[in-house]
């Protein structure tokens, strides 16, 4: 393995960004002129652009976006898992379409039909018997984990450093000295000490969980099957099942987390490796575009739950903060349906995950090739390269390999050359839509990028 040389990469880096600015001026200009937004943009994270200003939408459709420039991209970044069954898919679209016109009505605080076929496809696909709905998987997760606590009796939750739950408040931790739990460098104000709700573990270390739950303390290990949003970071072997024995050695409930895992196949990581969750949370894909998000409960869990609120102990109706008003609305529920019911099918994962397979081999060539010292990860229809080899197999390993000028090179150098990836790391996910020949001119561009460092 060769390392890169830093100088190059500078030199390179710099033409790539000149190229973004001298070829987006329509993008920039809007950016400039959003002065009524904090950050200039509609969520301060879409600052996590390499070029300094984002490219601004004109349309979508597909594996394809279009900026107010003119450019066309094959997107791999799809919304961040937001877009995974494609930019408005036509029977999302047309559901959408006829919830918002003639049949009107996109939220009333009354049931639809939509919601109990969506409960039974999700339970035919993961196997939780009982659904309840949200916008987010933040809203999923934040409510969910109150669920547990009242199941349970206990006041906190197991995380694993650098997973991914949304903005949970209780999910920033990491495992710090001598047991103790520590908030993640650049937590935003967290209400409370982060160690007063959460215990924290190391990805793949088995012994660091069976420490934490050991206190007795802990209400749900709240989990990801693969970490993803640190790049990902595969399970070792036994180690998903480690998790299950050891909850239920020590009285606490799994809850799993699949919104970017569901890229695994379809029926997510569950189905694919067989875990047994006692909550499952999803969100993101599984409405085409449109928020939404869910969790689901055992029977178990959903007993116990009842038990508290027939005595008198939790209102899960008014004012226990489970809920909201948007939640498992009209719209929402129609777009679920058409998404989960025409859109992401088992012929349309099998597609999309040998294309991903197809990617992760052309990206390694080029690895090979060029002896860099980086990796790749697979996990079904997504994969993902670090700057590092052997593949990290914690998120603190994975943390420390960030390299952010690097990042700033790959992104911009791809997406000038019409290849969008997501802007936070590496990952590129398959969509429906997408085609063998997206996924050719990333291997074309990809060995052409790494090919400058060498040169």
């Amino acid at each position: 393995m060769i390392a890169v040389d830093r100088a190059r990469l500078a030199g390179l880096l710099a033409a790539e960004q000149g190229t973004y600015a001298a070829a987006n001026p329509r993008s920039r200009a809007l950016y400039e002129e959003a002065t009524n937004l904090f950050g200039h943009v509609p969520m301060t994270w879409m600052n996590v652009w390499s070029g300094g200003f984002p490219l601004y939408l004109d349309h979508a459709r597909g594996a394809r976006i279009t900026d107010v420039d003119g450019h066309t991209y094959a997107d791999f970044a799809l919304g961040d898992t937001g877009a995974m069954a494609g930019h408005s898919p036509e029977p999302t679209r047309k559901a959408v379409a006829g919830r918002a016109g003639d049949r009107g009505g996109l939220t009333t605080m009354l049931p639809t039909a939509d919601a109990q076929w969506v409960g039974a496809e999700l339970t035919a696909r993961f196997g939780m018997p009982l659904w309840s709905f949200t916008l987010s998987a933040t809203d999923a997760n934040r409510w969910a984990i109150r669920l547990a606590r009242l199941a349970t009796g206990r006041p906190k939750v197991l995380v694993f450093g650098y997973s991914y739950h949304g903005s949970v408040d209780e999910a920033f931790a990491l495992a710090g000295p001598d047991g103790t739990t520590i908030s993640r460098p650049g937590n935003v104000a967290p209400p409370v000490p982060v160690g007063l709700t959460t215990r924290a573990a190391v990805w793949n270390d088995l012994a660091s969980v069976e420490t934490a739950l050991a206190h007795g303390d802990v209400a749900a290990i709240l989990t990801e099957p693969a970490l993803t949003n640190i790049g990902i970071v595969l399970p070792e072997p036994g180690f998903m099942e480690g998790l299950r024995t050891l909850a239920t050695r020590y009285g606490a409930l799994l809850m799993i987390d699949e919104t970017h895992t569901f890229s695994t196949g379809w029926g997510g990581a569950t189905r694919a490796w067989g875990l047994e969750p006692d909550i499952f949370v999803i969100g993101k894909s599984i409405g085409g575009g449109i928020p939404c998000g869910t969790y689901g409960l055992s029977e178990a869990v959903a007993a116990a739950v009842t038990r508290h609120t027939d005595a008198g102990d939790a209102d899960i109706v008014d004012v226990g903060g489970v809920g909201g008003t948007l939640a498992g609305n009209a719209l929402s529920l129609a777009a679920m349906r058409a998404t989960l019911g025409e859109v992401l099918t088992p012929e349309a994962f099998e597609g999309m995950i040998d294309l991903a397979t197809v990617f992760s081999a052309g990206v390694q060539a080029a690895i090979d090739e060029f002896e860099l010292p980086w990796s790749i990860a697979q996990l079904g229809a997504r994969a993902e390269y670090r700057f590092t080899s052997p593949a990290p197999r914690t998120g603190e390993e994975s943390a420390a390999a960030a390299d952010d000028e690097l990042d700033a090179y790959m992104h911009l150098a791809m997406c000038n050359r019409g290849i969008l990836m997501t802007p936070f790391h590496n990952m590129a996910l398959m969509c429906p839509d997408t085609d063998a020949a997206d996924v050719e001119r990333h291997t074309e561009v990809f060995r052409e990028v790494v090919a400058a460092l060498r040169a």
